[in-house]
């Protein structure tokens, strides 16, 4: 059971991944589109930028949750590195815990968001709903609970960086 719940998340990991590059990808063909329209053709369109907001509410939901999954967030753990192991894990346990609380609030508050802006439209796309456009946060949410209770479990990924610390020479 272990082994099909890793491959699962190592499947919604690449998923992850890949929205997250085709959103880059369009973004970084987006906004070269926007300059040359504005001043090379002196008439600028209207939905690059719009469109490449959008493309980056998606990069950063979906990514930070590929991020987290192989241990690519920033993280400040001077502290925490001077503690015993058996602290370190307590301590741990409970960083994730409280992650695994910001997820649920970006499910439940993002589905919210949703629901109350589905039948807006956005006035650059008339046929794109505004709840379509929030649809990242609690998708992302999901992904980050996943990863988080994948971690919980079974701990990091084995393509995940490592926990280990650089140590200064002067230590």
């Amino acid at each position: 059971m272990a082994g099909l719940f890793r491959r699962t998340m190592d499947y919604l990991y690449l998923l992850c991944v890949v929205v997250g590059c085709i959103a880059l990808a369009l973004i970084s063909a987006i906004i070269p589109w926007a300059v040359f329209t504005r001043y090379v053709l002196n008439s600028a369109a209207s939905w690059p930028e719009p469109l490449a907001v959008l493309l980056t509410i998606l990069l950063t939901f979906i990514g930070a949750a590929a991020g987290y999954r192989v241990n690519l967030h920033m993280s400040v753990s001077f502290f925490a590195d001077k503690l015993p192991a058996e602290l370190r894990r307590l301590l741990d346990l409970v960083v994730q815990l409280l992650m695994a609380l910001i997820a649920v609030f970006m499910i439940v508050w993002g589905t919210r968001l949703v629901e109350v802006t589905w039948h807006n439209t956005i006035a650059d796309f008339p046929f794109l709903s505004v709840g379509v456009t929030y649809l990242p946060i609690p998708v992302g949410g999901v992904c980050l609970l996943l990863f988080i209770i994948e971690r919980i479990l079974l701990g990091l990924p084995p393509e995940a960086m490592p926990q280990e610390r650089e140590v200064a020479p002067f230590d």
